[in-house]
């Protein structure tokens, strides 16, 4: 739609106004984003973007993602003015207090119209490469008619700083997304002070190198910012938009520097604004014309909304779309059944990698949804399937990218894909390289996004590549995130169970950590009629072995040191000590069962003994002070993997006499 600059001059000076207000009213936050980007956002809403306010979950919606998220009032205030029904006015004079969705940074849980949480520098732009690559494929398999739309980012110079940048935007470069547009905030303030304290590299030379288009505008010019964006539109690269702008336009005396950046203006300054901006209304008051030409931004992207509804209902593809927007829950346990079955009836000995590789196998053949990936370790990793062709710029139908050696920039794409809808990523890596991606495994967990991460070398049993890459406090360390399962399988069933435990949980993301070396097959017995209604591993822990004697002992073991625990238990029976024996494959489902459940498993008259090869920090809490934790609290060293197990401890010659020595203290 068109409005004539006065007019739109109002309508940016409204967020102008409304940022500032909610800044000072929380005396906390960063206004100088949203004064300065006001002008540019307020043509991308008026002119450019795609969206309905009364359905924030439009499947072909565009995709706004404010990376530069420490702005949060932009997106408020934009939703606000737009028609949202979320935040309301009096959230906005709540920003950053208890109780209000509108936290001081956006979270995509508290408030429909946020795509994605952001406030980690650089993620929002890597997640929107993961949105645009799912508009892609969707779009190759369910055409124009149905999957059309664009991705747009705000994002700021410390998104462009942020080394995950340079990895989202190879990725995009190399895909050819040329539905993602970034409208980089080039206003050359960081909190620091100028961006030249730190940084005097050429940004828009990078950008094309790596294959974007690159075009830039005066950001407070209406005419040149539309003509930068129409630009962006057109070429069939992903677009960096480079907007010149003035941090905390509209505040006299702070404009241009740092100190408008991350605090509140102060009362005079903010009296200052209202004269400088003609806005002499009172705070948090936009007027009701201004209010009203917002409110006619969004017809545009309403009669987009009914069109597109019309083209749905039509469709001869109506019915695999919805299902493919719909949650993956009710496929998964008939993709998996018969795997298992079929794994009670021939077991395997094999690596969890391995075993996770053939689950796979069903799981990506009926359940079109997923799609995989590696950051180059695919031959590692065994994520790919038959069912996986690769996803490219000349075919984006696939369902496997091959992400490069990117870690952080996976992550953070699967978030992405996942949060745009109609995808169920997972990814995998070296469980060691879970420090590089860290962040974004963390925001998965935020923003209850349920990606799997497939963590393959799981300790030291890697062998010779020798402590730089063998995991010792990864698993442990990785616990320690809210609302995420870390399984650690230890057999071709549990891996198999616990990969349908990841699918079974869409707002909870999944670590499988799974070994290179082979294990041998424990379960089977019992596992001939499976259903996911006897699915083990949803307990969290379960008794794998009993104890025929009479019991004292209770080992409590995943991955790999399960079969070591049973080679233990053995022992001590032929020595007429009762043993059970536990495998806790997910310590946080194991947590959530009934306290009955968990002292039955773990009872208080036996010695509790803990075999991890990793950090033991942590098991005391199954365990009692007056446990036994068999672990690893140091590096690895390089050597073959049995050498290895034996020279740390992890052996039934030097834990069962540990146990002989604590039972007759």
């Amino acid at each position: 739609m068109t409005i004539e600059p006065a007019r739109l001059q109002l309508m940016a000076n409204a967020i102008r106004a409304l940022s500032m207000d909610a800044v000072e009213a929380a005396n906390s936050g960063h206004p100088g984003m949203p004064m300065g980007m006001a002008d540019a956002a307020s043509v991308l809403f008026t002119g450019h973007l795609k969206f309905d306010p009364a359905a924030p979950d439009w499947a072909d919606r565009d995709r706004f993602v404010l990376s530069a998220g420490h702005g949060s009032m932009l997106i408020y205030s934009l939703l606000y003015l737009t028609g949202y029904a979320s935040p309301t006015i009096d959230d906005i004079r709540n920003f950053r207090k208890l109780g209000s969705p509108c936290a001081g940074h956006p979270e995509n849980f508290l408030i429909d119209g946020v795509e994605c949480t952001t406030g980690p520098l650089g993620q929002g732009l890597a997640m929107a490469v993961g949105m645009a690559m799912a508009e892609r494929h969707l779009n190759a398999i369910y055409g124009d008619d149905l999957v059309d739309h664009r991705t747009w980012v705000v994002a700021g110079d410390g998104c462009l700083m942020e080394g995950i940048n340079h990895e989202a935007i190879g990725l995009a470069g190399h895909l050819k997304l040329g539905g993602l547009n970034v409208l980089w905030d080039d206003n050359r303030i960081t909190i620091d002070g100028a961006t030249d304290l730190s940084s005097s590299e050429d940004i828009k030379a990078r950008y094309i190198a790596t294959g974007w288009h690159v075009t830039e505008c005066d950001g407070h010019d209406f005419a040149d910012i539309d003509r930068a964006l129409t630009e962006a539109k057109a070429d069939p690269r992903p677009s960096l938009i480079a907007c010149r702008t003035l941090i905390g336009k509209g505040a006299p005396n702070k404009q241009g520097t740092s100190g408008v950046h991350g605090a509140a203006l102060g009362g005079a300054e903010v009296a200052a604004a209202r004269e400088a901006l003609d806005w002499p209304h009172a705070p948090f008051e936009v007027p009701s014309d201004i209010l009203a030409d917002w409110h006619s931004a969004a017809e545009p992207g309403r009669a987009a909304h009914g069109a597109w509804a019309g083209r749905l209902a039509a469709s001869d593809k109506r019915d695999a779309f919805l299902a493919q927007m719909a949650p993956v829950t009710d496929l998964v346990p008939a993709a998996i059944e018969g795997h298992i079955r079929g794994l009670a009836a021939a077991p395997q000995k094999i690596a969890t990698r391995k075993a996770s590789e053939i689950a796979l196998g069903p799981l990506t053949a009926a359940i079109p949804q997923l799609v995989g990936g590696s950051a180059d370790l695919t031959g590692s990793n065994n994520t790919k399937t038959p069912s996986t062709l690769p996803m490219t710029a000349a075919d984006y139908s696939g369902r496997y990218v091959y992400y490069g050696i990117r870690e952080f920039g996976m992550a953070a794409a699967m978030n992405g894909m996942q949060l745009h809808g109609g995808i169920v990523a997972y990814g995998g890596t070296f469980l060691i390289f879970s420090d590089y991606c860290r962040n974004a495994i963390r925001l998965s967990a935020l923003q209850q996004v349920g990606a799997v991460y497939v963590l393959t070398h799981d300790s030291i049993g890697l062998g010779e590549d020798g402590p730089t890459h063998q995991p010792v406090e990864q698993v442990m360390s990785l616990r320690l995130i809210p609302n995420l399962n870390v399984y650690r399988p230890a057999d071709a069933i549990e891996t198999a169970e616990c990969w349908a435990m990841a699918l079974m949980t869409p707002e909870t993301p999944s670590v499988l950590a799974l070994t290179r070396q082979n294990l041998p097959q424990l379960r089977g017995e019992g596992d001939e009629a499976w259903s996911q209604s006897a699915n083990r591993c949803a307990l969290g822990a379960y008794r794998l072995r009993a104890a025929t004697a009479a019991r004292k002992v209770v080992f409590v073991a995943t991955g790999s040191e399960v079969a070591l625990a049973v080679e233990c238990a053995g022992e001590l029976e032929a020595a007429g000590i009762g043993a059970d024996v536990v495998s806790m494959p997910c310590m946080e489902l194991f947590d959530a069962q009934p306290d009955a459940y968990k002292a039955d498993l773990l009872p208080a008259d036996a010695l509790i003994v803990s075999i991890e090869a990793g950090s033991t920090l942590g098991w005391q809490r199954y365990t009692g002070r007056s446990g036994l934790n068999i672990g690893l609290d140091t590096f690895g060293a390089s050597a073959p993997a049995e050498d290895l197990f034996a020279h740390f401890g992890f052996t039934a010659a030097a834990i069962v006499p540990q146990i002989l020595q604590k039972l007759n203290a």
